[in-house]
């Protein structure tokens, strides 16, 4: 609720968050760690378009990339928070990546999340993801290594990844959650239009139990409404935008149908 409204008071939290979730003792690890990237993002609740799902602000016309975040309840603007938000992520970089490789799967799928906020110019955080990827047994996580993969290459753009993930959601020897994540990380990549075998892959394995399960990924998660999970919401917005939205789509708190 913090990082909604008062970055400026979570952001600072965020450190030692990262350390709960990198001591293996430390009870409440995984929960620190599903919160600690949330101060670096924008806070929405179902935006799934190709142009904002993976989007880091691009900032106004003088270069500035953290006034694109609105204002605080402070009074302080938000990008501020977001900016410190993600520095602190990046100085920690050498303590999340062995969470990667942690027993837990939902540690693996958050410290990916978490490490998709800081910032990569020499490439190493998303080398880490398909480093990660190449070992990962689960396929919710392998998803998760996808996504974070298209968020990083969306604030720094990389022509080959781009091509790496058409690559993985066109091979079908590769997970289904695999092959939709790729879909979709593809497409916030990308200005291209729609190609007819992505809609023909996504019409096949975007199946309703399929869709319940990928809400655990996080992207997934904050794109859901009450009455689509979060991949429904962006095979609709991404593959069929002039589809309208259905009831109550924007209300995070009424109950999914």
């Amino acid at each position: 609720m913090c990082a909604n409204d008062m970055r400026a008071a979570a952001v600072l939290a965020v450190p030692f968050l990262i350390r709960i979730a990198a001591d293996t003792r430390h009870p409440y690890r995984a929960g620190a760690l599903a919160e600690a990237s949330s101060p670096a993002r924008a806070r929405y609740f179902g935006v799934a378009s190709r142009d904002e799902l993976l989007l880091h602000r691009a900032g106004n016309q003088d270069g500035d990339p953290y006034d694109d975040y609105g204002v605080e309840v402070t009074g302080y603007p938000a990008g501020w928070s977001v900016a410190a938000a993600r520095a602190a992520i990046t100085a920690d970089i050498a303590l999340l990546q062995p969470l990667l490789g942690d027993p837990d799967p939902s540690i693996r799928i958050h410290a990916a999340y978490t490490m998709a906020t800081a910032a990569d110019h020499d490439r190493a955080v998303r080398a880490s993801f398909q480093d990660r990827l190449a070992a990962e047994q689960d396929p919710a996580v392998s998803a998760a290594l996808v996504l974070a993969t298209a968020e990083v290459t969306r604030a720094h753009p990389h022509s080959p990844t781009i091509a790496w993930m058409r690559e993985r959601w066109r091979q079908q020897t590769q997970a289904p959650e695999v092959r939709l994540a790729a879909a979709i990380g593809w497409l916030c990549l990308t200005d291209e239009p729609v190609p007819d075998d992505l809609r023909a892959a996504v019409d096949d394995l975007a199946t309703d139990e399929r869709a319940q399960a990928m809400d655990d990924l996080p992207w997934m998660a904050i794109a859901s409404g009450s009455d689509e999970t979060g991949l429904q919401r962006c095979v609709r917005k991404m593959l069929h935008p002039d589809q309208p939205d259905p009831p109550d789509c924007d209300d995070p708190w009424a109950p999914r149908r």
